[in-house]
């Protein structure tokens, strides 16, 4: 008889099983916990840009330099920024927006590695969950400045692109900046996706591949010329239901 035969049964369950499954059950508590903390901290912080990228980049990359750049005038201009809070081109962004105007938010994540939570954040919340983390950079974004990175800022990218074409939340500003590291994905959208008919040719609209600070800014800028930043209150239902 091994260890797991002298358990006794809870109704056709072991009570090792059982036990996990009542942690499980509980853990929706902690969930909520997570939504309604940073809702609160961040309600306040609009308009507000998040900014992606690797946790990788090293201090005197140029893809660091541009995002501290592209990050202090977005914060000068009114804008606060959020990033993933971490090193990289994470606390490039975080640190170009706490040497500016306007405040510098860091939505970090429990990691096992990788991670570590930079200086350079005015608020700073911390996550377990990534689908919470993800659900709050898109809720507060006015738009999404997406820098060169791995996986993770691919994941945020497809979030956002995801989101946006299935009307589950509003319209904004998709920009991927230095067109160098994003041509060969820009091109497979249009030479495969499109052609194969997974995505509509109008969907290639949701992105602008931008390379210089300025123009990010202004690109921004242009896209709210015709209306406020704050979402209007049919946006504010779309995303109540992120």
């Amino acid at each position: 008889m091994n260890a797991s035969e002298k358990l006794p049964k809870i109704q056709g369950t072991d009570v090792a099983t059982h036990a996990y499954t009542a942690r499980e059950s509980w853990r929706v508590f902690e969930i909520m916990a997570e939504f309604v903390e940073a809702t609160e901290r961040l309600s306040c912080i609009r308009p507000a840009v998040s900014i992606f990228g690797s946790a990788r980049t090293p201090h005197d990359h140029t893809y660091y330099k541009l995002t501290e750049e592209i990050s202090r005038q977005l914060s000068d201009a009114g804008f606060s920024v959020i990033s993933g809070g971490g090193p990289g081109i994470m606390e490039a962004a975080n640190k170009g927006a706490y040497f500016g105007k306007s405040p510098s938010i860091g939505l970090n994540i429990q990691l096992p590695h990788e991670q570590h939570t930079n200086p350079y954040q005015d608020i700073s919340q911390t996550f377990r969950h990534f689908f919470a983390r993800k659900v709050m950079f898109v809720k507060f974004a006015t738009a999404y400045v997406v820098m060169p990175g791995g996986f993770g800022t691919m994941d945020e990218l497809m979030e956002a692109l995801t989101l946006v074409q299935t009307k589950k939340t509003r319209k904004i500003p998709i920009i991927l900046v230095h067109e160098p590291y994003w041509s060969g994905l820009v091109e497979w959208f249009r030479n495969t996706l499109v052609k194969e008919g997974t995505i509509d040719p109008e969907d290639m609209d949701l992105i602008q591949v931008i390379n210089e600070p300025k123009a990010v800014v202004a690109a921004i800028f242009k896209y709210y010329e015709t209306r406020g930043f704050e979402p209007s209150a049919a946006e504010r239902e779309m995303l109540l239901s992120l």
